[in-house]
């Protein structure tokens, strides 16, 4: 009966710090990122129509609520015209031996933004990710799935970093 109250003591310290955690994390702030606000309601793409980029910047950005992706240029508020995308693969480092060991994967993103009668309102602006891959030559068909995924990853980091350029785009 004498270790009751050091018990009890013990569980509603236990229930405190439990609670205070509960109430810190209720407090942080965090929540999912939603759709992207627009300062403009219609938007053309111009450029890279036959590419993974292209296709994954139009189905994301016909996928936001309150900006309508339209097909022609005069229709549109903003023209996203795409300049250039090029990814590129350099040797990082080799073994004693001389073979591949890492490979740095890049890739470039060249964009700007004006309305269809060519007032700029984002001069051409470079994108450019870095992902560094390893390189074994006993296993070449894993490694070339392994480019392909990072090189997919780094598309949609570009599609999701253009967005998020658009969404705080001052239009004067």
């Amino acid at each position: 009966m004498k270790y009751l109250p050091a018990l009890l003591c013990k569980k509603s310290l236990l229930w405190i710090v439990l609670l205070s955690t509960l109430a810190l994390l209720s407090a942080c702030g965090f929540h999912l990122r939603g759709a992207s606000e627009f300062p403009f309601k219609t938007l053309y793409v111009q450029g890279s129509e036959t590419t993974p980029l292209g296709a994954a910047m139009r189905r994301n950005l016909k996928g936001q609520a309150n900006a309508v992706l339209v097909d022609n240029e005069k229709d549109a508020d903003v023209v996203l015209q795409i300049l250039a995308e090029r990814p590129e693969k350099v040797i990082l480092s080799l073994t004693v031996q001389g073979l591949v060991r890492e490979y740095n994967l890049n890739s470039y993103l060249t964009y700007q933004v004006r309305n269809s009668y060519g007032k700029i309102y984002l001069p051409p602006t470079t994108i450019v990710l870095h992902r560094v891959i390893s390189y074994n030559e006993n296993v070449v068909l894993s490694k070339a799935a392994e480019e392909t995924m990072l090189y997919k990853d780094m598309q949609g980091d570009l599609v999701q970093q253009v967005v998020r350029r658009l969404s705080v785009l001052k239009m004067d």
